[in-house]
Order: C-alpha cells, then sequence, then structure tokens
C-alpha cells in the first residue's frame, strides 16, 4: 500500500481540532480527520476512489473552462491555460486550476447568485484556504487568487431543475413556461460582469504548511492501526 498524501483538495479535512478538549490538549485526531483516514484506506484496499458529486460539482465541472476565460478577461491576465498536470510532494498531491510565474489561480462556480460570495470580505469555506496552501506548497509559489464565478447555468441542469419542479407541483410535464421560468432566474446575461466576479487574495503561510506536515504524520499513524484490523 503506498504512503499516505493528502490531496489538496481534502487539507482542511484533516486540519479539524477534535471537539473533547483531552483529545485537543494530546493533539489526537478529530473524528472528521479519522473519517478521512478510513475512507482513503478503503481507497487503496478496494482499488476505487469515492466520488462524490452533487448539481453543484456538475455545474462546476461543465462551466470550468469558461469560468477561466472570465477571470482572464476580468483580471486583465489574457488567456489563461488551464493546468492538467499532477503535483506532489512528500506530503501532498495537486491539480491547480492555473499556474502562473507568480500566481495560482483556482476557479470555483457558485451554484445561483444567492451562494455567490459577493459582500464577502473573507474567504467563505476554510477549506479553500488550506487547499490555497497545498497548492502553493507543492508549486514554491507565494500569491493565490481564488475566484468565484456566477456563470450561466447549463441547459441540462437547468432542466432537471424545472423537471423537478414540475414533477413536485402535480405536472405530468415539463411544459416551455415553467423551463423559461427556470433559465431566466438560472442564466445571467442581464447581469454585469463586475457583479460575477468575485476574488480573495491568499498568502502563502509557512507556518500553516508545517501544520499540515505535522497532520499528515499523525494520519500516517493512525492509518497503522486501520492496518490491523485487517485480518
Amino acid at each position: 500500500m503506498k504512503e499516505f498524501k493528502i490531496r489538496c483538495s481534502a487539507i482542511g479535512q484533516i486540519m479539524s481540532n477534535p471537539r473533547n478538549k483531552a483529545d485537543k490538549e494530546a493533539g489526537l485526531l478529530s473524528q472528521t480527520s479519522k473519517s478521512y483516514c478510513e475512507m482513503w484506506f478503503k481507497e487503496q484496499l478496494y482499488v476505487r476512489r469515492k466520488e462524490f458529486s452533487n448539481k453543484f460539482t456538475q455545474k462546476g465541472w461543465v462551466v470550468e473552462d469558461n469560468s477561466i476565460d472570465f477571470i482572464g478577461e476580468q483580471l486583465g491576465l489574457g488567456m489563461l491555460i488551464k493546468n492538467e498536470d499532477f503535483f506532489e510532494n512528500d506530503f501532498a498531491t495537486g491539480t491547480p486550476d492555473v499556474i502562473l510565474p507568480k500566481l495560482i489561480i483556482d476557479a470555483k462556480n457558485s451554484w445561483d447568485c444567492f451562494t455567490f460570495p459577493l459582500l464577502a470580505d473573507e474567504v467563505p469555506d476554510k477549506n479553500y484556504y488550506w487547499q490555497a496552501q497545498g497548492y502553493m506548497w507543492l508549486n514554491d509559489k507565494s500569491d493565490y487568487k481564488l475566484c468565484y464565478v456566477l456563470s450561466d447555468t447549463p441547459r441540462h441542469l437547468i432542466q432537471k431543475e424545472a423537471f423537478f419542479y414540475a414533477k413536485n407541483n402535480g405536472y405530468e410535464e415539463l411544459d416551455e413556461d415553467i423551463y423559461n421560468e427556470f433559465h431566466a432566474k438560472m442564466t445571467y446575461p442581464d447581469i454585469p460582469d463586475n457583479l460575477k466576479l468575485k476574488s480573495f487574495d491568499i498568502k502563502r503561510n509557512d507556518e500553516d504548511i508545517e501544520k499540515i506536515k505535522v497532520q499528515v504524520l499523525k494520519c500516517r499513524k493512525y492509518i497503522e492501526t486501520l492496518k490491523l484490523k485487517i485480518k
């Protein structure tokens, strides 16, 4: 079995503190961290990766390339090239969205205008802060830009939302009026571009990167205990 390394997208899951004060003071892993280790261990045993998908992630996958183009235009960076290279060191692995000479850019696509963090002063999701630290660590960068984009929802996802509404409200089929209503709510051609991009600048924090290393080592020790449970 290969040695445990944390995916940058999952660093936040191993950085949580135990709820129990005594466990925290003893430097033990939280239950969230243990659960992630157990999932990773099963992935190795069964040679399968646990996939997570919902309508939010599906939208992100579909619109990702367009979002990266939009970010490049709005930030005056020209055409941005989606990174496809996989990076790893002794502790972490990951594939950042965009790598520039002095900057890493990560695109996040909001489901709708109400989940889009237009008015937020700080990074809304702490997990993305840890992901940023991991990517900067892997690529030896000091600056990171986390960009939320409010993109038009792909047609097939609009159809799904409209269909579920129609079904749950007694309609025998999805009619054109209902679809058009959902299309109008889930696309944003009438909204100015400056209201469809929100970016957060994150600086590299070497102290936090050291904390990631410590947690990875703890995870490895916990995984060793899991191996003892397999006959």
